[in-house]
């Protein structure tokens, strides 16, 4: 009975993946049970071990792609060495929020390349994504994704005006941004967050370090550190 309540417990912190691994591994004896139940604090922390180790896994066999951005849609040095990767949507407060810890890192290092893909999951939020694309095809990506989020919400007014700040070509990018072209990347960015296990923006990949949230500069930095490690 105790070996099926603990498995139970790892099953709703860490899916019924995660609870098959638990059983099977040889992890349900008696003294690793009487441990777990003792001190159930160490699950949420399993949970996040096994997710993180799915992640990197799923990340393997992904990473040229999610490294490789939808042309232009790239902010610092678009040839450096180090890449941070950044799933986004501009209707998300967190994403707007990390935009000035992105610029730091940008400007404390010349060789950081950021890589953003765009990734629509607010609703109304696909055209802003539509027309970010458009703007990378015409070289003004860094201008209209910073336009727009200072802006705030990407209503149609402000995802307009972000583009004429940015000095985007209206007519052609209306255009381009219905594309097969742009909705096969935005169908891209989304098989790629979902095969990460990511559930929300703003999402991150560096090295093999997949993670979630608004976490800050000092950690983004750190994380892009330890990749160089």
């Amino acid at each position: 009975m105790m070996r099926y309540l603990t498995t139970v417990l790892v099953a709703l912190v860490a899916g019924f993946a995660g609870a098959a691994a638990f059983t099977y591994s040889g992890l349900g004896d008696a003294n690793t049970r009487e441990y777990l139940v003792s001190n159930p604090d160490i699950l949420p922390e399993m949970a996040n071990a096994y997710q993180t180790q799915e992640a990197r896994q799923q990340l393997a066999s992904i990473k040229g792609n999610v490294s490789r951005p939808f042309e232009g849609a790239v902010l610092g040095n678009p040839n450096g060495s180090k890449t941070l990767v950044k799933f986004t949507d501009y209707a998300c407060g967190y994403c707007r929020a990390t935009v000035a810890d992105v610029d730091r890192l940008i400007a404390a290092d010349p060789d950081l390349r950021v890589v953003v893909r765009e990734w629509p999951i607010f609703n109304g939020s696909e055209v802003s994504a539509r027309m970010g694309l458009a703007a990378a095809k015409q070289g003004k990506y860094d201008a209209f994704y910073h336009a727009l989020f200072a802006l705030g919400t990407p209503t149609a007014e402000n995802v307009a005006a972000a583009a004429r700040t940015a000095g985007v070509d209206m007519d052609v990018a209306r255009t381009y941004g219905e594309s097969d072209e742009v909705t096969a990347e935005l169908a891209r960015n989304d098989a790629m967050a979902r095969q990460l296990g990511f559930t929300g923006t703003p999402s991150w990949v560096v090295g093999d370090q997949v993670f979630e949230g608004a976490v800050g500069y000092d950690r983004l930095a750190q994380y892009i550190e330890d990749a160089e490690g």
